[in-house]
Parts: structure tokens; sequence; C-alpha cells
């Protein structure tokens, strides 16, 4: 018995101090991700080259075409062990001529910077000037009846909730007056609609965003005001209800322009019928740079493939990069890719995508998954608290990723302090400068361990 009892304890004791070893390795690694990329990494270079080379990224546009064409010659001189191109048709909308917008109180005429969101129509050529009527809510706006929204431009300013820590959470209350206040407005008879932009502070950007229009609705253009505008015409609307409001834009949609996903690997040493994705969206708005919107997740994702390459850490699994296109209006690259991965019996077991600014990280967002799969992701904070890397819980993967989904993959969602994102999401002042290069490495090093975490434990 005394012998039986010394032999378990030896095991147990072995078992533990295996344990312990492993724990101690995957630190080690852990600690090799973040030194190459704080020391040698190369995401702060491949943004600087994506957004001041190449600039706006629309699906559609001359600069979508370039900026596939540098991702694929990027990947592929990355030396993976394969890197292709999948087709898409994405929308092609675009803005025309510069925006005009004014405030007509009386004499004044006050010009305010204002932007077509992305999807509307245009005015006519002359432009449209009508009385506003201001709202907060479509429920406020329904209750006013078409009697007296008729031949009026309609005024969304509902700004988002300050008092929100996450600032996601926020723009998700204030989201649906860009997405659907041109149908709502329509409905009562209203020949235009404005909104106040989608920010969280008060600036003299005005924020574009993508819109839809509902069938069987009149098409109105829409259009966004800077926040500080939209108070300005808030405040002054209290001293004059019967001002007029004026703006005019040239936007249209073309037809279905083609495009791709871009895409590298490396195959997996001992499951490599099983995927994991990491990506980005390759498009951007038109106004801008692209930087933090999503430049960023598009160079931290191929660094997660340097740094594995690198450091010659061979994943269990076949390690995916994805360049996505069309996020901003349409997701029809995240579709394309679920589309073609059903298609060709691909088994995605966790896809991960970075789309919230390149901040300073604070951890990862989880959709999907068994209580198990997400008890066992938040068991890796032991190993990555010291990184900052607190917050692993359930949340939202990405857009683009999304489509996975139904094909039982685990989403992640890379998470970085949300405080300032919404000061530059699709706005013009979204440009490379206003990325900081340790954020942004820092970024990239963290999803690289979690990836390896993944890997190496599922």
């Amino acid at each position: 018995m005394k012998k039986q009892t010394t032999f378990i304890t030896t095991i147990i004791l072995l078992s533990v101090s295996l344990s312990g070893f492993s724990q101690n390795n995957d630190s080690t690694i852990i600690r090799k991700f973040f030194t190459e990329a704080l020391g040698k990494g190369k995401s702060y270079e491949w943004l600087r080259e994506l957004t001041t080379k190449i600039g706006p990224r629309l699906s559609g546009s001359e600069g979508a075409k370039k900026a596939v064409n540098w991702g694929e010659s990027l990947l592929k001189s990355g030396g993976y062990d394969r890197v292709f191109l999948q087709d898409v048709m994405v929308p092609h909308w675009v803005r025309g001529k510069k925006e005009e917008g004014y405030i007509m109180n009386g004499k004044q005429k006050v010009a305010v910077p204002l932007v077509a969101l992305g999807g509307s129509i245009a005015t006519p050529a002359k432009g449209i000037t009508a009385e506003v009527i201001e709202v907060k809510t479509f429920q406020e706006l329904r209750e006013l009846g078409k009697e007296k929204c008729q031949g009026k431009i309609i005024f969304f300013n509902r700004p988002m909730d300050a008092t929100k820590i996450n600032t996601f959470e926020a723009y998700g209350q204030a989201g649906d007056q860009r997405r659907s206040g041109a149908n709502e407005a329509s409905k009562m008879g209203a020949i235009g609609v404005i909104i106040r932009s989608l920010s969280s502070t008060e600036n003299d950007y005005p924020h574009t965003g993508s819109m839809q229009y509902a069938t069987g609705v009149p098409l109105i253009p829409a259009a966004a005001l800077s926040t500080n505008a939209a108070t300005l015409l808030s405040k002054t609307l209290k001293e004059n209800p019967n001002l007029k409001f004026y703006f005019r834009q040239s936007c249209e949609s073309l037809p279905d322009a083609p495009s791709h996903n871009v895409v590298a690997e490396i195959k997996g040493s001992e499951k490599p019928e099983e995927i994991i994705v990491v990506g980005g969206h390759l498009d951007s708005w038109d106004l801008a740079q692209g930087a933090h919107d999503d430049g960023t997740g598009i160079a931290q994702s191929m660094e997660v493939l340097r740094l594995f390459k690198t450091l010659g850490i061979r994943p269990k699994h076949t390690l995916r990069v994805v360049l996505f296109m069309n996020e901003e209006n349409g997701n029809r690259g995240g579709m394309k890719y679920a589309d073609l991965a059903k298609a060709n019996n691909e088994k995605h077991i966790f896809a991960m995508e970075s789309d919230n600014g390149g901040f300073t990280p604070r951890g990862f967002g989880i959709q999907g998954g068994s209580a198990d799969i997400v008890a066992k992701l938040q068991g890796f904070k032991t190993l990555l608290s010291p990184y900052g890397l607190n917050e692993i819980e359930r949340g939202s993967g990405g857009v683009d990723i999304g489509p996975l989904a139904p094909q039982g993959t685990v989403l992640v969602g890379f998470k970085p302090d949300p405080q300032r994102y919404f000061e530059y999401h699709h706005a013009s002042n979204d440009r490379f400068e206003t990325v900081n290069q340790r954020e942004l490495e820092m970024g990239a090093a963290s999803m690289a361990s979690m990836i390896y975490l993944i890997d190496k434990n599922f």
C-alpha cells in the first residue's frame, strides 16, 4: 500500500511539474512574440506604406485595387506556404464633388462641415433647401406625423451616450439613425435627412458610414454633420424654428466591380485540415487614409504570420491570414470567404479579427463556442495579463469573420482600448500619424500570443 501511495504521489508531482514546465515554456514563447514585435516589428512600416502610399481604399476604387496588389506582393515576399486571391464582386459607390452644407438663418448663411453617407443618392444638381425638423428617435419622428414632416429635412440629433465606458456600446445604440434614418424620414414625406455624426467627441470632422435604402420607400439623400455643426444647428433651431438648411452632394452608385480577398497561410504540422484565421479589412472609407479603420488590423494580422515564421514556430493547425475586401459597405469579402470555406469543406475552428483601431491592447471578445471553450480561453489570462490583456470575455468577434459563425467557428475579436477610436472612425482625420507605433506593435504581439495558445490547446 505504501509503494502504491508513493507511486501515485510521484505521478501527481510529475504531472504538476510538467504543467509548470508547459506554462513556463508558453510564457517564454509569448515573451519572444513581444520582444520581436517591439524590437523588430513590421506593423508600423507596413501601415505607413498602406496609408501614405496608397491611401483611401473604398471598394471598387483604384485605391482598393492598389491595396490588393500591395497585400499580395508583401505576403508573397514572406515565404509562406501559400498565397492566393479570392475573387469577389463589390459595391462601387463614389462620392463625387465635395459636399456643401449651410444653415440659412434669415439673412445669415453659415457653412457647416457635411459629408454624404455611403450609399446615399445625390441631391438635385442645385441642392436641397428646406425647413428642418429635429428629432432624436424614430418614435419621436413617427409621432410628429406626415403632415408636419412633408417636404422638410429631418435632422437626427441623437449623440453617442458619453456615459458608456465602452464606446462601441454607445456607437451601437446610436447607429440606427445613420443606417435607417433616410428610410424612416422618407416614410414621413421628408425630402432629405441629415444626422449628427457618430463621434464620441465634439469636433469639426463629419463622419461618414454606410446606410441602406429599404425596398418600396422613396429614396432621399442622406448626409452627416460634424458634431460641432449638429450642436450649432440644434441651438439655432431653438432660436429660430423656421430656419432652413441647404445641402448639395453628387454621389452615385456605379455597377458592382471585381475585387479580391488576399489570403496567405502556414500549413499545420499536425492538423492541417483545421484552420485558424486572423484578419482585418483592406478597404476603407474615402475621406482619409483609413489608418485605425482598418489599416492597423491589416498590418497586425500580417505581422502575426511573420512572427510565427520568424520565430520558427510551426502551428499545429493551418494558420491563415485574410485581408478582407468590402467590410465598410457590404461585407462581400467576408461572405464570399465563408461561402468558399463551406464549398471547399474547410473546417475553421477559430477566427480572429482586428478592426477596433491600433490602440493599447486590452483583451479579446469571444463569440460562439461552448462554456468550456470560453472558460479555457479565459484560463489564458494568467499568461496574458502581464501584457495588459485582462479582458477575455463574451463579446463581438468582427464583421468580416461573422459569416463563419454558422459553420461552428468560434470568433475572437481583438479589443484595444476603445476611448479614442470614434474620434477618427470614418472621418478625414483617420490618418497614419494618429497611430502610436508601440501600441500597434503590442497589439500584433497580443494577437500572435492568443493565436499561439489557441493553436496549442485546441
